[in-house]
């Protein structure tokens, strides 16, 4: 069957035709097809059979078999006219075979509100060459409906309100013109609901309120070119979805309030011109949810809303385009943006996900995890390997920040500092100096454990010997000033310190030979000189009028050097603080 053509002619002969299966037929219809430069692309012949026969036959309940047949201006309108009947009375068609059949009417080829009994009806190979194609309001029975390798050349086709039983709807590798397809309101039985490498064209493909049982729904290579494709309100069951390599073209991809069921669903590769794309208010408690590799255009991307937290929805290595992408208050048991290219605005404001793993991306624009009227729930936050050009929009409170990347699974010591450090560059762009301090000293500590968590694998000496710079940093840079990021924790410090030095005197004075003397007549008692001296000693005043002997000169030298490190530590921290 050629169905690439333009235009076509008909001419009725008077030579029997014979099928395949020994039927025969008085006359022959020779179908001339024409390409688009007007030249002949090929003929076709067919049988002749007049729809007085095909309604005769209906009316008889006998099978009906069109195969290899030309048939003009079939309507079942036209028979409830004939017989009496009312405008949607159901037809019973016992069974029908229409394979490799060639239709041609001038409005409609009209099979509206029929009512098909168990058994396979077979559209297979046929033409629809002239006028819509209707079957509304129809009821199929057990067994497959086939309309693969079908040519509908007036691209507006019509299943709305039809019913499925058990059995496989198949529409591969056909061909639809320009034009409104139209399957809105169906119910399908189990069974596989196939539109493998079909060819839309241009127009809108309406999937509106319609039912998907268990089975299986394959969109795999479809192609649209432009116009829409609308699913919402569709409710699919235990069903496994693919959309695996389907090009959208530049449609309106409408996805709103699906629920999307049990099944897996795969949008992997598929290709998305620059229409708008909404999934807001989808469901399903599906485990995988993938559009790995998938290629979006300059069209709003919206998955706001979403109810899936048994969900792991992945966008691995898609290509996003320009247009903005929103996931507000929806719910997922992960969410993966790993290895993308953020170029645009990214909401990332999720109601609840167990995972969000935005690592290795690129971030060019604003990537927004800062609650604002809703609490942000994130458990787990990747950003390691993001190369962060943007602004990333988060609270170090509010969005729980320590935790979510301190509590990983499965980052390295090493992975968990680099984290930290993006986020500490990222926090001193958006001017929040008090959680880029936070962030710092986290990254610090994860340093710090990595370093000394390589140096034990090494083993021997070197590793017992590495336990003392790693403590001193511990003690000196964190838990004295939080690595001068905290002037009054280094006050602190200075204060305890200060105090420990003159206890020290205190013991040292009362339980050894060492002393502090007093080189004018003012004398004063143990506990007051201790304090004095430790106090000129500290602060490195050294008026003169009391000094250490013995053991007391080496630990007011100790003493002194702390108390010039803990001051210029303070002024740090101090300045630090206030020129920000």
């Amino acid at each position: 069957m050629i169905r690439e053509y333009s235009d076509y002619s008909v001419e009725i002969e008077d030579q029997k035709f014979t099928t395949e299966d020994g039927r025969i037929y008085p006359k022959t219809a020779v179908v001339t097809l024409f390409a688009h430069n007007k030249k002949e692309a090929g003929r076709e012949l067919f049988g002749v059979i007049d729809t007085a026969t095909v309604y005769k036959m209906i009316n008889d309940c006998v099978p009906i078999v069109l195969d290899n047949l030309y048939l003009n201006d079939f309507s079942l309108s036209n028979y409830r006219r004939l017989y009496d009947l009312g405008k949607k009375s159901p037809v019973l068609i016992a069974s029908l075979s229409a394979k490799n059949s060639f239709f041609d009417s001038d409005i409609c080829n009209d099979f509206s509100y029929a009512e098909f009994s168990d058994g396979e009806i077979s559209f297979e190979g046929t033409n629809f060459a002239k006028g819509r194609t209707s079957f509304t309001g129809s009821k199929f029975g057990i067994g497959n409906v086939i309309f693969s390798n079908t040519y509908f050349a007036n691209g507006n086709i019509e299943f709305d309100g039809c019913s499925f039983g058990e059995g496989d709807f198949l529409f591969k590798n056909s061909v639809i013109g320009n034009g409104q397809k139209d399957f809105k309101d169906i119910q399908f039985g189990e069974g596989e609901v196939s539109f493998a490498n079909t060819e839309f064209n241009y127009g809108e493909v309406l999937f509106i309120n319609t039912r998907f049982n268990s089975g299986r729904f394959n969109f795999k290579f479809a192609r649209i070119t432009g116009g829409k494709i609308d699913f919402h309100y569709s409710v699919f069951g235990n069903c496994e979805i693919i959309f695996e390599r389907t090009e959208f073209g530049n449609s309106r991809v409408d996805f709103r309030t699906v629920d999307f069921g049990t099944g897996r669903v795969n949008f992997n590769r598929s290709v998305f011109g620059n229409g708008e794309i909404s999934f807001e208010g989808a469901s399903g408690s599906m485990v995988k949810f993938q559009f790995r590799k998938a290629e979006m255009g300059s069209g709003r991307k919206c998955f706001n809303l979403m109810e899936m937290e048994k969900t792991e929805l992945s966008f691995e290595k898609t290509i996003f385009g320009s247009g903005d992408i929103t996931f507000l208050e929806s719910k997922f048991r992960s969410l993966s943006l790993r290895s993308c290219h953020l170029d645009q605005y990214i909401d990332l404001r999720l109601s609840y996900t167990s995972i969000l793993d935005i690592s290795d991306t690129v971030v060019r624009d604003i990537v927004d995890l800062e609650p604002f009227d809703f609490p942000v729930r994130i458990e787990y936050l990747d950003i390691s390997g993001m190369r962060l050009i943007g602004k990333l929009y988060l609270d170090w409170e509010r969005n729980n920040v320590s935790r979510i990347i301190a509590d990983q699974e499965g980052s390295t010591l090493k992975q968990k500092a680099e984290q930290f450090r993006i986020l500490k560059e990222n926090f001193s762009e958006t001017g929040k100096y008090s959680d880029e301090d936070k962030a710092y000293v986290m990254f610090k500590r994860y340093e710090a454990k990595s370093w000394i968590t390589g140096q034990k694998e090494k083993g021997g000496f070197t590793g017992f010997v590495s336990y003392l710079p790693y403590w001193f940093q511990w003690l000196v840079f964190d838990a004295m000033g939080l690595y001068a990021t905290n002037p009054v924790r280094v006050l602190i410090s200075m204060a305890t310190v200060y105090f420990v030095f003159s206890l020290i005197y205190i013991l040292m004075i009362t339980f050894t030979s060492a002393d502090i003397i007093s080189s004018t007549a003012d004398q004063l008692g143990v506990a007051a000189r201790s304090f004095y001296h430790s106090a000129i000693t500290f602060f490195t005043i050294g008026y003169g009028d009391h000094f250490p002997v013995k053991a007391a000169r080496v630990v007011s030298s100790i003493e002194g050097f702390m108390g010039v490190f803990l001051m210029s530590y303070f002024t740090v921290a101090f300045v630090r603080k206030v020129l920000r």
